[in-house]
């Protein structure tokens, strides 16, 4: 039998070869390790407000609510135009039992892989339930009082965003409490591509959670009927499954967020590079957590030959980044245009 390589031994031995082979179609003329340009939360100016995610179409899911106790599971994201889905229902006199929250909190300020207590909403009354640290899925007392639920959080298009695999065991709870859910979608930035390999079933994990590429190019919704479908959740069969799908959307469709889907995610161009960017945390590189610029840049201590460097520190949603206040050298792609990305 001849050995094989030891792939990921290398990579992070050398961790320089994940660069090459991730983003050698990038290194195009123009493109300098030692650029720099101002960061911009909106940089690709494209008309997206014909497109309506699925909590704008109220008049398909609100009369489902009238009357029930409500379990929302949501974060920042979940918004109807400027305003929190949670105030416009509940201005819409809908009962707000329960908020379920995932990574980085219902707020989206929380340090990924931070620990959330519960705690309660002080508006609706509305008990905090974190669905990310010891219970990453609803427990049967926490849906007892609830009459339906309703997910609504913004995912990127990458298999390891753990907002997916929230919806997953969410789906199994209802499941197996015999409680609706309503999922309503939103459009994927990274919708326009499918790529990587399918996750095998031994690898399983919550930044993992079912057989489908690193880039899966679904929506919220989509993957919600696929899991379903596919019999991927336990008890997919007995699910009550509503799906509000996006208005005006295609996946050729841009569509820039209106809001960062997570702390580390500011920009459109980090919401771009997240997919390949984020394969650098099995390494020992940074990512640029601890910077103005996280998942837009990636370097290490030892990587002194490129001119370009930047220095991690604590910062909101980054206690602790990787090679806090060590100056890391490296490679800058704020440089790079969102159609070239793309």
């Amino acid at each position: 039998m001849v050995d094989r390589p030891n792939f990921s031994y290398m990579i992070r031995k050398n961790p320089s070869l994940l660069f090459f082979l991730c983003f050698s179609p990038l290194l195009i003329p123009g493109f300098s390790l030692c650029s720099f340009t101002e960061n911009k939360q909106v940089e690709y100016a494209i008309q997206t407000l014909s497109v309506k995610p699925g909590a704008e179409l109220t008049e398909q899911y609100v009369p489902l609510l009238q009357g029930k106790r409500v379990g929302l599971v949501i974060n920042q994201s979940s918004r109807i135009g400027n305003r929190y889905l949670i105030d416009s229902l509940f201005s819409l006199g809908i009962q707000i039992s329960s908020i379920f929250a995932p990574e980085h909190g219902w707020r989206g300020d929380q340090d990924a892989g931070a620990t959330i207590n519960d705690s309660m909403d002080l508006r609706t009354g509305a008990v905090i339930k974190s669905l990310y640290g010891a219970n990453k899925k609803p427990q049967s007392a926490d849906l007892e009082k609830l009459d339906v639920i309703v997910f609504d959080i913004q995912d990127v298009g990458a298999r390891f965003y753990t907002f997916i695999s929230t919806l997953f065991y969410v789906m199994e709870a209802c499941a197996e409490n015999q409680k609706p859910l309503i999922v309503l979608d939103r459009p994927n930035p990274n919708g326009y591509f499918v790529d990587g390999p399918v996750l095998e079933d031994s690898l399983r994990s919550f930044v993992g959670i079912a057989p489908i590429p690193i880039v899966h190019g679904c929506t919220i919704a989509e993957l919600a009927n696929m899991f379903k479908g596919e019999k991927w959740t336990n008890g997919a069969d007995s699910l009550i499954l509503t799906l509000i799908r996006c208005g005006h959307y295609t996946h050729d469709t841009f569509y820039e967020l209106p809001i960062k889907p997570s702390p580390n995610l500011p920009t459109v161009r980090s919401v771009l590079l997240y997919p390949s960017l984020c394969l650098f945390e099995g390494t020992t590189c940074s990512v640029g957590r601890g910077t103005d610029f996280p998942f837009e840049v990636v370097g290490h201590p030892d990587f002194q030959k490129n001119c370009f460097s930047f220095v991690p520190e604590p910062n909101p949603g980054n206690k602790s980044p990787l090679y806090s206040g060590v100056q890391c050298f490296g490679y800058d792609f704020r440089n790079l245009s969102i159609e070239r990305i793309r």
